[in-house]
């Protein structure tokens, strides 16, 4: 019997989640990151009120995966967490980016999925505080 019909009996259905509502982490100075990230990759900083919308993201697939502990994937063994963002243009988004002295390095490998790039706030040094991917959604 699959976990599945254990929790729903069989055959039944499963409520399911329909999307991330909210991606929340730590930062030292969580005003400034905010602001980073509206200035650089248009994710709008959170309303301080119920009258402003919110950050819209478009539809498309997220993937939902857990890395081994002692993964190298994510660089920088302290970082326990990375994002990927869905851009309509990778090309654009990285010239935008440079221009603005950010730091990106270009996956130069096309994956069925799309092509990647790392990110760091700042110089090449500080590369491994950020390395959220980016994908063409």
């Amino acid at each position: 019997m699959s976990s599945r019909d254990k929790l729903c009996g069989p055959g039944a259905d499963m409520e399911k989640e329909n999307g991330i509502g909210g991606f929340f982490f730590r930062a030292r100075v969580p005003a400034a990151l905010g602001q980073w990230y509206n200035d650089h990759l248009g994710v709008t900083v959170v309303p301080s009120n119920y009258d402003e919308l919110p950050w819209q993201q478009e539809a498309g697939p997220t993937a939902f995966a857990a890395f081994p502990e002692a993964t190298e994937y994510f660089g920088d063994a302290s970082k326990t967490w990375m994002i990927n963002f869905r851009v309509r243009n990778l090309g654009a988004m990285v010239a935008q980016l440079r221009a603005a002295g950010i730091y990106v390095e270009i996956d130069e490998q096309h994956y069925p999925n799309g092509r990647f790039a790392r990110l760091a706030r700042g110089t090449r040094r500080a590369s491994a505080n950020l390395k959220p991917w980016l994908a063409p959604g």
